[in-house]
């Protein structure tokens, strides 16, 4: 998975809503969500409130919210009566397709992003992602057959990759493929975008974390105290490298040790270089620390497959911090991440 931190709490096992222990704010208690149904990952809502109910539906509404990003954005599965990204791949090379303004807006979002990152993230790279994705799948599935891609496969679909190809109509609604060959795979960006957009009408002073994309609406409310989210250290799932206050900023890393699989004892990451078709090898993690989780999805990515001169340029433009961690654990910060730092 590519989101690797984890919150600072006891994430139960199954759905549903817990009190945790009481904190001095004003009679409010702590409430905790759980849900297992959304961009196929746990999603944990934390906040306060005067009684469980309350809480509860404060956490059902945002979960409402998610599961139709989730359903939108969706690249493998169909859902009666809308269409959705795979829908887009399955046909819109034949004619335009019809779809929610949510799937026009995160495209503009993702053309914006792919121009502002140098194309370091491009959602018309689903043909080479699916090759990876296949060859993962199978490889974990049985370890002894695990094999690469073909690389004449890969080259063959890096040439249909142009996010030109992505015709966006907004005032028709509709998106059209003009490379039938092109396919889309919004990973890198949907998720982060989906929890930024609930975010904005969520109630404040809420920590929100999707598969670990983690989103504060505000301090805490009453006394005003930060949240605190622990990023994970890549070599051992049970320690922290940093915990960090946050009171409305994202939280997002990518990684290299959740989402790979193994051929002849080399391990092989999901977070594919556009320049090499390869797992980028950079870095163990890139933490990226922003305002916006949408950006900080995108640059999370981009940053991973870029050496930290150029990453730290499209930080500065975004106004963002990072940590990055070197393969041989040697962590490195932006000018301001360490400020957040929890000493």
């Amino acid at each position: 998975m590519k989101r690797i931190l984890t919150l600072l709490l006891l994430l139960a096992l199954l759905c549903g809503c817990t009190a945790a222990p009481a904190e001095p704010t004003g009679g409010l208690k702590r409430y905790q969500a759980t849900f297992l149904t959304l961009f196929d990952t746990v999603t944990t809502i934390v906040g306060y409130a005067e009684s469980e109910e309350a809480f509860t539906a404060t956490a059902q509404a945002i979960h409402d919210q998610l599961l139709e990003y989730h359903q939108l954005y969706d690249i493998y599965n169909e859902y009666e009566g809308l269409s959705n990204i795979k829908t887009i791949n399955d046909h819109a090379w034949e004619q335009p397709v019809e779809v929610d303004q949510r799937i026009i807006d995160l495209l503009q979002f993702s053309k914006e992003l792919y121009t502002q990152t140098g194309g370091r993230v491009n959602i018309a790279m689903g043909s080479v992602l699916r090759l990876w994705h296949d060859a993962r799948e199978a490889g974990i599935q049985d370890p002894g057959a695990a094999a690469l891609p073909d690389g004449e496969a890969l080259e063959l679909a890096a040439a249909h990759t142009d996010i030109d190809s992505i015709q966006i109509d907004p005032e028709q609604g509709t998106v059209f493929l003009s490379d039938p060959e092109v396919r889309l795979d919004v990973g890198a960006i949907a998720k982060g975008y989906a929890v930024e957009q609930v975010c904005r009408n969520a109630p404040s002073g809420l920590l929100i974390s999707v598969g670990g994309n983690v989103r504060a609406t505000g301090p805490k409310p009453e006394n005003g105290q930060p949240w605190v989210v622990g990023v994970q250290d890549p070599d051992d799932s049970e320690q922290y490298l940093h915990t960090l206050y946050v009171k409305d900023r994202s939280v997002v890393t990518s990684g290299d040790y959740q989402r790979y699989f193994t051929v002849d004892g080399v391990a092989y990451h999901h977070i594919i270089d556009p320049d090499t078709l390869f797992p980028a090898g950079y870095w163990r993690a890139a933490t990226i620390l922003c305002g916006d989780s949408g950006v900080a999805d995108a640059l999370s990515t981009a940053l991973f497959t870029l050496p930290q001169e150029e990453g730290q340029a499209l930080l500065d433009a975004f106004g963002a911090e990072a940590m990055w961690v070197r393969p041989d654990g040697t962590v490195l910060y932006s000018p301001g991440f360490q400020a957040y730092i929890r000493v």
